[in-house]
Order: structure tokens, then C-alpha cells, then sequence
């Protein structure tokens, strides 16, 4: 298990694989009367989008740290463990990582009461319509799952941040 995680962190490929199947079948599931090759375009372009964007991200972010993108995703990797590098280099390169993304974590913070507040009018919309349609059961479940991802998010962002501060005082108190 641990070197199927280690595979799936580090290539982009294995990303892309993972999610186009869970999007098949995540269209398999929600939509039985549509056509099976429309779900297989979409589903791929989704794909395309989403490791696009993640590599444009490794590859900022290496920019940044002075690294290449596939170190990117071992640095991550012993942020979220807590390991220290012992290599003065190494180091300098995760400090260097580390004060990119908590910087661009801590101006994101800016943004998100209006980010919390847009899916609560959203919410709020979709519950308001659907007491008015008279079928407010798709609304409801809609806002409990708008709920619980919101609570994701912020927890992980919480999780992110308690992480990078960790590492950045480790760091600091290694140099």
C-alpha cells in the first residue's frame, strides 16, 4: 500500500489514471441514460484540466524553490511526515518552498469568508428554489454535501498550515 501511495504522489500519470476511471464510474453512476462514449470525452477532458493545473502548480512552485517538478512531489512528501532533511542544501531548497506556499496559503485566506460566503448564497438559492418547486429534497442533500465540503476544505486548509508552520520552524531551528 505504502509503494502504491508513494507512486500515486510522484507520477502525474498514475494521477491522471486514477482519476479518469473514478470519473467513468462516477458517470456510470449518476448518469445510466446518457451515452457511454460522451462519459469517456468528458471524462477525459476533466482529466486533461485537473493534471494540467497540477502540473502548472509543480511546476510554479519548483520555480520558486529552484527545483525540478518531480523533486516538488518528494518535499511534499516529507513536509506532510514532518521529516527534516539532514542536507544543508535540501534545506535551504524546502525553506524556500515552504515560505512560497505558506505565503500563497496566507494571502488565499484573504479570499476565503467571500469563497464561504458565495457557496452559502448558492446554497441558500438552491434551497430557496427548490421550497418553491415544492421539492425540496435535492436542495437539502445539495446543502448538507455544500456543508460537509466547506468543513473539508477548511479543515484541510487548517491541516496544510499547521504542517508548513511546523516545517518552517523545524527548519529554522535546524539552520
Amino acid at each position: 500500500m505504502r509503494a502504491w501511495k508513494l507512486w500515486l504522489d510522484r507520477s502525474l500519470t498514475a494521477q491522471a489514471v486514477l482519476i479518469f476511471v473514478l470519473g467513468v464510474a462516477g458517470n456510470a453512476l449518476l448518469r445510466r441514460d446518457g451515452q457511454v462514449g460522451w462519459w469517456v470525452i468528458q471524462t477525459a477532458l476533466f482529466t486533461a484540466v485537473a493534471i494540467g493545473i497540477v502540473a502548472a502548480q509543480r511546476r510554479r512552485v519548483g520555480r520558486a524553490a529552484g527545483v525540478g517538478p518531480r523533486r516538488i512531489a518528494e518535499l511534499n512528501r516529507q513536509i506532510r511526515h514532518g521529516e527534516v532533511p539532514s542536507d544543508p542544501e535540501t534545506r535551504a531548497t524546502m525553506q524556500k518552498m515552504v515560505a512560497e506556499q505558506l505565503g500563497k496559503m496566507e494571502r488565499g485566506g484573504r479570499w476565503l469568508p467571500y469563497w464561504l460566503a458565495c457557496m452559502g448564497l448558492i446554497t441558500a438559492g438552491m434551497l430557496a428554489l427548490g421550497i418553491v418547486t415544492g421539492s425540496p429534497v435535492f436542495p437539502l442533500v445539495f446543502a448538507v454535501g455544500v456543508a460537509v465540503f466547506c468543513v473539508w476544505i477548511l479543515w484541510m486548509r487548517r491541516r496544510a498550515l499547521e504542517r508548513h508552520r511546523h516545517m518552517r520552524s523545524a527548519l529554522q531551528s535546524h539552520g
